[in-house]
């Protein structure tokens, strides 16, 4: 979601700690060797990309201007955080992996599926459970916050079925670079914050509309990962933007969407006279254009984890930000 040395040959399949945790995680350059089956099924789920959604979680509570700090609304946000992170998302990742088995096989050979360390069937036990999970959890929330509509339910299914089309054929979203980032970014920033939104206050137009612009930024996030498997792709046919406009190109457009479409929302926040947040929200923006010349531009296949780990702490800073301007403005 190869540039760097392959498992065999890299002294990261070497095992030690740092893989060992990276393999937990879900993250590139993991260790091979993992024999208990319920970490096997932890790295499928890629618990380091659970924190995005449980934070547009808290971005949505904070925009909705009626989360209070009592022990009621801080259950119903961890509720919601369980449901948009270790089972949606964990349910997307599982699924991913699944259908991407063959492409993993040629990047990250090391990955449960490919390894074979775990089985087809136990894969697809693991989707099934963590998608009625999820739906269930999603219900449960709609009847706590005394829903007429169950919001928070046809969010979780739409997420679903978003998360479906992306993966698997004959849609299969992320064989095209464009609709396949815009649809992460939005399930990454506008779906969390939608069902946070929605748990607390009243989702609105203004609120949809918004978080689908920023998610073009997070388009241009989801477009990083894509410079891990340019082999890949390129071999199977995925027309992802580094296959299709070349590293260097799809390097700025990566960054220029980043970075354009944060200060849109910047300029958003000073036409409802929320100055302030639209000033922090720029200043943030700053140390991410700095990361991105750093490491980013002038390398985009080597540098891609360590850009990532430098720069998307200032871009969900400001996410909170947005949300607590918008939750001032109601």
């Amino acid at each position: 979601m190869s540039d760097s040395p392959t498992p065999e040959t890299s002294s990261e399949a070497i095992p030690n700690s740092g893989s060992k945790t990276r393999q937990l995680l879900g993250m590139k350059g993991a260790a091979p060797g993992e024999t208990s089956i319920w970490k096997i099924r932890l790295q499928l789920m890629k618990p380091i990309t659970w924190i995005p959604l449980i934070w547009g979680v808290v971005c949505g509570a904070a925009s909705s201007g009626g989360y209070s700090w009592t022990l009621e609304d801080i259950l119903k946000a961890a509720a919601c955080m369980l449901l948009s992170g270790p089972l949606m998302a964990g349910y997307t990742q599982t699924l991913n992996d699944f259908y991407d088995r063959d492409l993993d096989a040629i990047n990250e050979p090391y990955r449960p599926i490919p390894s074979g360390a775990i089985s087809i069937p136990q894969v697809v036990s693991q989707i099934l459970i963590l998608l009625a999970a999820g739906i269930g959890l999603a219900y449960i929330l709609d009847v706590w916050a005394g829903h007429e509509f169950p919001m928070v339910t046809v969010l979780c299914i739409g997420g679903a079925f978003v998360s479906y089309i992306y993966s698997a054929p004959p849609l299969k979203l992320k064989k095209n670079g464009w609709l396949g980032n815009y649809a992460l970014g939005a399930s990454y920033i506008a779906l969390p914050w939608w069902a946070g939104h929605a748990l607390f206050g009243e989702l609105n137009p203004t609120i949809v509309v918004l978080t689908l612009f920023y998610s073009l930024a997070g388009l241009g996030i989801a477009i990083v990962n894509d410079f891990k498997s340019v082999e890949g792709d390129r071999q199977l046919g995925l027309q992802s933007l580094p296959v299709m406009f070349g590293v260097t190109t799809a390097a700025w457009i990566c960054v220029l969407m980043i970075d354009i479409f944060q200060a849109g929302v910047a300029l958003y926040l000073i036409s409802i006279k929320q100055n302030l947040y639209a000033t922090i929200l720029l200043l943030l923006v700053i140390p991410q254009i700095t990361f991105q010349d750093m490491y980013f531009i002038r390398n985009p296949l080597e540098n891609d984890v360590k850009y990532q780990a430098s720069a998307q702490p200032f871009l969900v800073l400001g996410m909170l930000v947005v949300g607590l301007a918008l939750g001032h403005a109601v």
